[in-house]
């Protein structure tokens, strides 16, 4: 716990505020900032009763005990066949998230900076060399953070995001003739998507999760229990944090995705298909396109694809992505190894 002295821009006073991280839920404070689902109460939960996952919630707080802003970041027990076969890292969805005054204008913002700063030092400081790399994600925009990520030593990857844009133009409007044709056609062989409801449904989708992402070292899967508990959630809460959908033909499970939801905003975060075994009902169109559709249909601003794959020049994903009329938007992605001399070669290889 550190304790700092933070300048609001255009009020002349300082406030003392303290960073505080919790590891369980019932320590949380009663009053987290609530409408982000990354940064929120129930994704917590979710991580906590997850095996082999521990989630962090860092906040800065002042006297009285109100949040002014609060960063989730997930830690992963994993294991590989190759060295080292076991180890920890830590994943970090967005720069969390702060109290409405700290976006209303630019001098604001640089508190909100000022502030990330502080629950940066702070998580990085607690987890040490217990990680062997931490990775921060989906930032607002490119250079949010630059300075408290250098500080803390951190290097960044350039990478793409892409979002679709669901209120201004419909579906239909942004993909091909082709597409549509496509779409028509594997609905008239039999091709459905529908909603995970039950357990045989359950096993099916994460069957064909974890075999499309087997050979994928980068990709990592949580444990079945995370995602069996992100379906349930709207049973627990009244609302659903997320779906998780499968695609049909006949008895075949073709394509898989869960969808998270954060406010007015869908998130894809992962999905697979069997693209060679039935190419020609295009399972990865069908699906991708039926989310998009449900997310539209349910008032969504955006559907966001969390992952498009690697920051390669040529991504056969990311251009798939892209027919369905969605918006690439350059950013980077940070990370931050804890041996110290390949976070150095790192840094210097992906200076910008």
């Amino acid at each position: 716990m550190a304790t700092y002295k933070l300048t609001t821009y255009f009020i002349p006073t300082t406030m003392d505020l303290t960073t505080h991280i919790y590891t369980s839920r019932d320590e949380l404070p009663e009053k987290l900032i609530e409408g982000n689902l990354f940064h929120g109460r129930r994704l917590f939960g979710i991580s906590r009763l997850t095996p082999r996952h521990r989630p962090y919630m860092v906040t800065v707080e002042d006297e009285e005990g109100t949040v002014h802003a609060q960063l989730l970041a997930m830690l992963r027990y994993r294991s590989t066949w190759l060295p080292p076969y076991f180890y920890m890292h830590c994943r970090v969805f967005g720069e969390g998230v702060y109290l409405p005054q700290y976006n209303s204008t630019n001098a604001h913002s640089e508190a909100k900076e000022e502030l990330f700063s502080m629950m940066l030092k702070a998580l990085t400081k607690r987890l040490g060399n217990r990680v062997l790399y931490m990775e921060v994600s989906n930032l607002s925009h490119k250079m949010f953070g630059y300075k408290a990520f250098r500080e803390s030593h951190f290097f960044p990857v350039r990478w793409m995001n892409i979002h679709n844009s669901l209120h201004s133009r419909a579906p239909e409007e942004r993909i091909s003739e082709r597409m549509k044709k496509h779409l028509s056609n594997a609905q008239a062989k039999g091709v459905t998507v529908s909603e995970v409801s039950d357990e045989a449904t359950f096993r099916a989708f994460m069957k064909l999760l974890r075999k499309h992402n087997f050979l994928k070292p980068k990709r990592y899967l949580p444990p079945n229990e995370f995602f069996r508990q992100f379906m349930q959630q709207e049973a627990i809460d009244g609302e659903p944090c997320g779906r998780l959908f499968v695609t049909r033909y006949k008895h075949y499970v073709i394509g898989c995705a869960a969808v998270a939801y954060s406010g007015r905003e869908a998130y894809l975060w992962y999905s697979a298909f069997r693209r060679k075994s039935f190419a020609l009902l295009h399972p990865d169109e069908v699906t991708i396109w039926n989310i998009l559709k449900n997310a539209h249909t349910r008032g969504y601003n955006h559907l966001s694809f969390m992952d498009v794959g690697l920051p390669f020049r040529k991504n056969s994903f990311r251009e798939f992505i892209l027919r369905f009329g969605g918006k690439p938007t350059s950013t980077y992605r940070w990370f931050r190894c804890s041996i110290r001399w390949i976070n150095n070669a790192l840094s210097w290889f992906y200076r910008d």
